[in-house]
């Protein structure tokens, strides 16, 4: 990983992390682990049908506690025992369809869980760098095709997106009225339809394949012809490192306040040539059909310009569709052949830094 330049920097470096538990939050902990960072994390405890956490045998080192960012009081004094430099804000209610089930439980953990997260990141004399990690959906979609850009309107229809553009507004209003003139630098991430391995949360493309697959069932496709900029798991993780890296190490102003972590736009095709593309790479000749249910509104188009993140902080997409999705059916493939998965990922995390 030296090329990414991140085993430098990280290397015990202390890091508070939330949402360990999650999808991404996992593969970014144990990227963390990886490059020596000092950890301690503060995340739901993991869900029984989402064993990603335990497959990664996380609570190797570090501090691991399980809590609710919506309960203030807890929240800071973990960070407070803590006594980080760096803050990485992962914890969230992420699924677009759960959001119109339970609007409180979305608006509460995002909105207001991030909220308790810089009230306590205010009262810290340790933090230097934070990162709040959003959406790509934060942005008012007119679905006309364009590709959105930083400096685009926010917005959003459904609970989930306005959850997180709320959450965009709050933490340039902490930046404004809080953080402008201490040692504490807040940006944002947007990143969105991320696939990659150990992803098992309920209704979303990759893991219903999955499990569609593995009873032998017709995968059936909500909206097969919206078209999402996909992307490995690992392509926004690296992002992240690397914008937190480039924000601490430069002076006040010189990084963005938000960037865009999106793929090359080869990468944004339907969900069902993704779906197709991935039985593939399976092996797997199960057939798919569109689900003529009724289903919550959701965008037809979403691309992203990451060209910014480019410019500013060097960073680029390394992997192709192709790749994205064979790294991502390899980890499925070897987590049903009984491999060790923790071993496996840190396998793929070393190629990935290995790419030109």
């Amino acid at each position: 990983m030296e090329d990414l330049g991140l085993d430098r920097y990280w290397k015990a470096r202390r890091v508070f992390m939330t949402g360990a538990t999650g999808f991404k939050g996992a593969w970014l902990s144990l990227w963390l682990e990886s490059l020596g960072a000092d950890q301690y994390t503060v995340s739901l405890p993991p869900d029984s049908s989402y064993p990603l956490y335990e497959k990664f045998d996380l609570p190797r080192g570090g501090s691991h506690h399980f809590a609710d960012i919506r309960d203030a009081v807890t929240l800071s004094r973990h960070l407070d025992a803590a006594q980080p430099e760096i803050v990485i804000h992962m914890a969230a209610q992420a699924l677009v369809r759960r959001s119109y089930s339970d609007p409180i439980e979305t608006y509460t953990s995002n909105v207001l869980g991030t909220v308790n997260l810089l009230e306590a990141v205010r009262k810290s004399s340790s933090v230097k760098a934070v990162l709040v990690v959003t959406s790509d959906k934060v942005y008012a979609n007119d679905e006309s095709g364009r590709h959105f850009s930083e400096g685009d309107r926010l917005g959003g229809k459904d609970p989930y997106s306005t959850s997180k553009a709320c959450t965009e507004l709050i933490c340039d209003s902490y930046r404004d009225a809080f953080f402008r003139d201490t040692q504490i630098k807040l940006v944002t991430a947007r990143a969105g339809n991320v696939i990659g391995g150990g992803d098992w949360a309920e209704e979303r493309l990759v893991p219903d394949i999955v499990r569609a697959s593995a009873k032998g069932d017709t995968i059936l496709l909500r909206f097969p012809h919206a078209t999402r900029p996909w992307q490995h798991v690992l392509e926004p993780l690296s992002g992240y490192l690397r914008y937190i890296q480039a924000l601490a190490e430069s002076r006040p102003g010189a990084v963005p306040n938000s960037l865009n972590f999106g793929p090359s736009r080869r990468n944004a095709v339907s969900v069902s040539t993704l779906t197709t593309a991935f039985q593939k790479m399976l092996g797997l000749e199960a057939t798919s059909e569109q689900d003529v249910g009724a289903h919550p509104r959701e965008a037809t188009l979403l691309t992203l310009n990451s060209q910014l993140a480019s410019d500013s902080i060097g960073w680029q997409p390394r992997l192709t569709l192709e790749q994205t999705v064979e790294w991502t059916a390899e980890w499925y493939l070897a987590n049903r052949e009984g491999h060790d998965m923790r071993e496996f990922t840190l396998q793929q995390i070393a190629r990935y830094g290995n790419l030109a």
